[in-house]
């Protein structure tokens, strides 16, 4: 230990209320900071969950095309009357070719066909509308993880059975339907068609628990008049959810179909998701920049207490940078100590709010030990507590001790 480490020692000890009250500031703010942080990750990745039990990271499909003027690139005035979209076929041409254009891509992970269908469930006098989805069980379910959220039945059958339909709890609270129970179907071209209802699905969002139901794709494209080809749509999991936009751009370069990306098809959540981010990080910053002012305060008053020594001690030899190493190794010090015991006090309270039981499809409550949030905290804890050491630190490296001594 040199002389400026054994300086900066004696004034953390000599006055131990002060240092206590430094180190409780930056315990507070540290913790503080960690723990709000890593809620935020847990809130994004329970929100995501829940939206991706329904959702895919990217949409393929063929977008409905506007009819344009008669008349283009000219001076004269272009001829339209009643624009409205083109009735074409939606359907995607080569599905299987276009699956596997996609595969081929190193992002993606999982590629599921889709067969979207408007229908009218129908159980004696009482009807209402939804949405009917064809899919490929084994595929869907390792896309949507729809088994995690079955109430009743059993997914699988959905396999074997060509007549057996999925349906969302809301359908079959409405419908008053259990498993084994019968439903009869009305697709948008007519056809009408008898179901046993092999499970029930629960998702927590009612917006999608009474009006979805998934059947076989074979069946959705029966439902519709349709051939084995049909496909409305083409659903595209990725390794990294938050590059699903720029995997999109480039599935539509290479196919010619539109892709979507789930932030783009989700505007007001991801506007929503922003918003919460910017305002707990300014929250949890500015509590741990209040603990570096608190420390600041601190040294400062005691770089006024101490000029005297300071003087004495610049007389006796010591250089400006020997008087900042001391009060930066002073604040560094207290710093350091906060920062432990910020730590502590985060990983107390994480735990004890991650065993909190808060129900529904969440469970306990959305928070853990994020490292990346643990190690940021830290960073940022040191450099606030060092600027604040360093500033009064500066202001003492100035003092001219023959000014002090005369007086």
């Amino acid at each position: 230990m040199n002389i400026n480490t054994a300086i900066a020692k004696t004034y953390v000890v000599s006055n131990k209320k002060l240092t206590a009250v430094a180190v409780m500031g930056v315990v507070l703010g540290m913790s503080i900071y960690i723990f709000m942080n890593c809620m935020l990750v847990g809130f994004d990745k329970s929100a995501n969950s829940s939206m991706f039990k329904s959702t895919s990271h990217i949409r393929v499909y063929k977008d409905d095309v506007i009819s344009k003027p008669l008349i283009e690139k000219t001076n004269a005035t272009p001829i339209i009357i009643n624009p409205k979209t083109v009735p074409v076929n939606n359907t995607i041409i080569n599905p299987n070719l276009v699956i596997e254009t996609i595969l081929r891509q190193k992002e993606v992970i999982v590629v599921t066909p889709q067969v979207s269908s408007s229908v009218f469930y129908n159980n004696g006098k009482s009807q209402i509308s939804g949405l009917s989805v064809g899919i490929k069980p084994d595929e869907a379910n390792l896309m949507f993880d729809i088994k995690s959220f079955m109430v009743e039945g059993n997914f699988d059958l959905l396999k074997s059975n060509q007549n057996g339909i999925v349906i969302g709890s809301g359908i079959a609270e409405k419908m008053n339907l259990a498993v084994n129970d019968n439903l009869n179907l009305t697709s948008s071209k007519g056809i009408n068609r008898s179901f046993k209802v092999i499970g029930v699905f629960k998702t927590n969002n009612s917006a999608v628990d009474k009006t979805k139901s998934y059947i076989n794709i074979a069946t959705a494209q029966q439902l519709l008049k349709e051939g084995s080809n049909y496909i409305t749509d083409i659903n595209v999991n990725v390794i990294d959810p938050e590059n699903a936009e720029n995997v999109a751009t480039k599935i539509e370069a290479i196919t010619g179909y539109k892709a979507e990306g789930w932030k783009e098809a989700n505007a007001t959540y991801v506007a929503g998701n922003r918003m919460r981010k910017i305002v707990i990080t300014f929250v949890s910053f500015t509590i741990l920049l209040v603990a570096g002012f608190g420390i600041y305060n601190i040294l400062n008053m005691t770089v006024s207490q101490k000029i005297n020594d300071i003087a004495i001690l610049k007389a006796m030899g010591f250089k400006g940078k020997d008087v900042i190493r001391i009060f930066v190794t002073q604040a560094v010090s207290i710093g350091i100590m906060g920062v432990i015991g910020g730590i502590i006090m985060a990983i107390i309270l994480i735990t004890i709010l991650k065993n909190i039981y808060v129900g529904g499809d969440i469970g306990y409550f959305p928070i853990d030990y994020e490292f990346k949030k643990f190690v940021q905290g830290v960073a940022i804890g040191l450099v606030i507590t060092f600027f604040a050491g360093y500033i009064p630190a500066k202001k003492a490296a100035n003092v001219d001790p023959v000014e002090i001594l005369r007086k």
